[in-house]
């Protein structure tokens, strides 16, 4: 135990991050349930998936780079890229590739998290690092999501009405823990970690609001990776963080949120798991688009129409919708995959699990841009959950068709089965040429040896 941790850890003073620390640090595999580890295991599949997308993707390339230069000869793979770096660098590229394209995993209820993003590249980096076997590194990733979910849904995700993204502020929290339990550390040092990341927070929404510059937004989950590490490794040499950073005087909650919980902290810890709040997207867009898009689908089952039958839509949903998933007009792919009138000009149009639908492909179609410009969101007039929306469809023979709809494929109550799993990874994988080894591989994480054994690149 660190000299910091033995003068100042007092376990009879209680505060959330002790908690939550002495939960994450005595985690042990065999404890958590099947579903659980299942949950766990599926994220780590779909995560190693869209990071091989993301690789090849500008912005990924440019951080793989800058890895390269700065990272030197380490030990830690990016996940499609020949060569290592230093494991914080290796976390910084595979956490801007698995959230590179709107297609990682996230909680629901909603509560501003991304789990794959934030903590599989951590457990990925340091799990070369130090050569753990496969059920270290699903146990490492369960006790990220069951702390970070736990200060997610105590934000009440209410960060974001003050403008930051708050992945990018509740992914440092979960990416530490995920460190500190593939680095053993014990709960002491643990929440010195936790009140190390709480000054690591960081990503504002300004490329919501922005002609430009939306490609910044990918960064906000590769930092938080990076900083879970740096939290947990100077933890681990004697740096201090607040214990009180969560609920305290100017802490998370008081800081970065509009509104917040701090009951929800600790609030059934140990008795539930929120690993099995784990959803895993099919559509690269973002999640308040994946109802309206199922909807549309539905609709298009049910009654006979094409997309120059449409002559209007009307997506009502949150007000957050409303305020920022609007964009009749995106400029760039990311705010195509911000704009749910664009997403259901993609699902009326083209292939809305395609990702050049929001990319150049799309973005030059004069034909989505004018469905686009024909889509009108409203609020829902009473309310409802966070993705719940109602599609009202005007057809040029008079018909309006409407569907409300509150849930989708990979949400916790309609998980993606083993098949559709593998095939989400397919797509992504393209023609990555260990494909094949690297999926037989992570099914089967929790009895592989060494991390290291993996197919990474």
């Amino acid at each position: 135990m660190p000299w910091h941790a033995t003068r100042l850890y007092n376990p009879q003073v209680q505060t959330a991050a002790r908690i939550l620390s002495t939960f994450a640090a005595g985690l042990r595999h065999e404890a958590i349930p099947a579903l659980d580890r299942e949950r766990a295991r599926a994220c780590l599949v779909d995560t190693v998936g869209v990071c091989l997308l993301g690789s090849r993707l500008p912005w990924g390339r440019a951080v793989a780079d800058y890895a390269h230069q700065y990272g030197g000869h380490g030990t830690s793979r990016m996940v499609g890229v020949a060569g290592a770096v230093s494991a914080p660098l290796a976390a910084l590229a595979n956490g801007v590739f698995a959230h590179g394209f709107e297609l990682d995993s996230l909680r629901k209820p909603g509560a501003g998290v991304h789990p794959g993003a934030a903590l599989v590249p951590v457990a990925l980096a340091l799990g070369e690092e130090t050569g753990c076997n496969g059920a270290t590194l699903v146990t490492a990733i369960v006790a990220g999501c069951e702390v970070m979910f736990r200060i997610g849904a105590a934000s009440k995700h209410s960060s974001e009405r003050l403008g930051f993204h708050a992945p990018g502020l509740t992914g440092p929290f979960g990416a530490a823990v995920t460190a500190a339990r593939i680095l053993n550390l014990d709960a002491a040092t643990l929440t010195q970690a936790l009140g190390i990341a709480g000054s690591l927070c960081g990503g504002l929404l300004a490329f919501a609001q922005a002609d430009n510059g939306a490609m910044v937004k990918r960064l906000h989950l590769g930092r938080a990776a990076e900083s879970g590490i740096l939290a947990a490794r100077l933890a681990q040499r004697g740096f201090e963080g607040p214990d009180t950073i969560l609920e305290g005087g100017f802490g998370f909650l008081a800081t970065y949120c509009a509104e917040a919980d701090p009951a929800l902290l600790v609030a059934g810890l140990g008795e539930r798991f929120e690993t099995r709040n784990l959803c895993i997207k099919r559509y690269p867009c973002h999640v308040t688009a994946h109802t309206p898009l199922v909807a549309i689908e539905m609709l298009r089952r049910q009654h006979a129409f094409g997309a120059d039958d449409v002559t209007a839509v009307v997506v009502r949903a949150s007000t957050k919708v409303v305020s920022h998933h609007a964009d009749p007009a995106p400029a760039d792919t990311m705010a195509a995959q911000y704009s749910v009138p664009w997403c259901v000009a993609v699902a009326l149009r083209d292939d809305p699990m395609d990702p050049q639908a929001y990319g150049a492909r799309g973005l030059a179609d004069a034909r989505l841009r004018a469905l686009c410009r024909a889509v009108r969101c409203e609020a829902l007039p009473a309310p409802a959950g966070g993705w719940t929306s109602e599609v009202e469809l005007t057809l040029s023979d008079g018909r309006v068709l409407t569907r409300m709809q509150d849930d989708f494929p990979g949400t916790p109550t309609q998980p993606l089965d083993e098949e559709a799993l593998m095939m989400k990874f397919r797509r992504c994988a393209a023609a990555y040429a260990r494909t094949d080894e690297l999926l037989d591989q992570l099914m089967r994480i929790d009895s592989l040896s060494d991390v290291r054994m993996l197919a990474l690149a």
